[in-house]
This record gives structure tokens, C-alpha cells and sequence, in this order.
């Protein structure tokens, strides 16, 4: 094994304290904005890019379970800013769609950071994009953390009814 240069091991901590940090700062933005969490923006957007959506699409979408779907839409129904409606096709299934509250919450939320970062990832090279991957995913293993469960929702939190950052009761 060869030796790190400290300015080299410094420089990849700072730069992974800086990726926690903007998380963390674009939470306290978008709640102080928008007064949502990042999970709830990412349904809200969901929602509004469609006509309706199932909670079950929801979830296959967002990488979270039926319950933790069901939780935030819950938190956003409170809100007034999803309604839940009979199918039309098929009455055994509901269909969560946004309504105008939720339209004009959405035009003051910041730009989500995914968005931010999708833009930027997608305007990098193949090579470049397959390389990005690799060492994230490097990353994650020298953190022992390839088995957390993760959707792509860029936040601090986790995604789940009850736990952390993005289901917090007040939120």
C-alpha cells in the first residue's frame, strides 16, 4: 500500500464535508422557502409532471415503500397541496394529484440540488459520467455503505415514516 498525501486525504474529506454541507444548507432552504422537505418537494414534482399518480408509481419512482409514500402525501394532503381522487379506470385505486396550492408551493421552492446536480451530470462526457459513478460508488464502500437503502433524493435525512430529517412531525 502506498502512502496518502495528506493534502490529498484533506482535500477528499473537505470535499465530502462540503457535499454533506450543501445538502444540509439546501434543506434548511427549502424548508424555510417552501416549508417542505426534500421528500415531499420530490412528490410534489412527481405529481405535478403528470396528471395524476398512483401511490404505488409514487414509490417505484422514488425508491421508497408504499407506507413511506403514503406518509408524505398524507402530510401533503393536511396541507392542501395534493388531493386524493377515485381512479376514473379503475375504482379500487386512488390517484394523488397536485392542487393549486401545491402548484403556486412549487414555484417558490428553490431548485431542487438533484436537479442541479442531474443538469450537471448529464452535460458531463460517457466517460466522464461512468467514471463520476465509479468513484461515488468507491466512496460509498469505503464508507461500508453500498446495503443503506437509498433513493435518489439528495438530503440527510431518511426517507422513512417516523425516522430522521424528512419525516419529522413537523415537516
Amino acid at each position: 500500500m502506498q502512502p496518502t498525501r495528506p493534502d490529498r486525504l484533506d482535500d477528499s474529506l473537505i470535499a465530502l464535508r462540503r457535499i454533506l454541507r450543501a445538502t444540509e444548507m439546501y434543506e434548511r432552504d427549502l424548508a424555510s422557502a417552501a416549508g417542505l422537505t426534500p421528500a415531499q418537494l420530490r412528490v410534489l414534482q412527481i405529481v405535478d409532471g403528470r396528471e395524476s399518480v398512483t401511490p404505488k408509481a409514487l414509490a417505484t419512482q422514488m425508491g421508497v415503500s408504499q407506507a413511506t409514500v403514503t406518509t408524505l402525501v398524507d402530510k401533503l394532503v393536511a396541507r392542501g397541496l395534493v388531493e386524493r381522487q377515485p381512479s376514473r379506470i379503475d375504482r379500487r385505486q386512488t390517484n394523488v394529484v397536485i392542487t393549486q396550492a401545491g402548484h403556486a408551493r412549487m414555484e417558490v421552492a428553490p431548485d431542487a440540488l438533484q436537479q442541479r446536480y442531474v443538469r450537471a451530470f448529464e452535460g458531463l462526457a460517457d466517460w466522464e459520467q461512468a467514471q463520476l459513478v465509479s468513484s461515488l460508488e468507491r466512496v460509498a464502500g469505503m464508507l461500508d455503505a453500498e446495503q443503506i437503502d437509498a433513493s435518489p433524493v439528495l438530503t440527510t435525512g431518511e426517507i422513512r415514516p417516523g425516522r430522521g430529517g424528512l419525516d419529522r412531525p413537523d415537516s
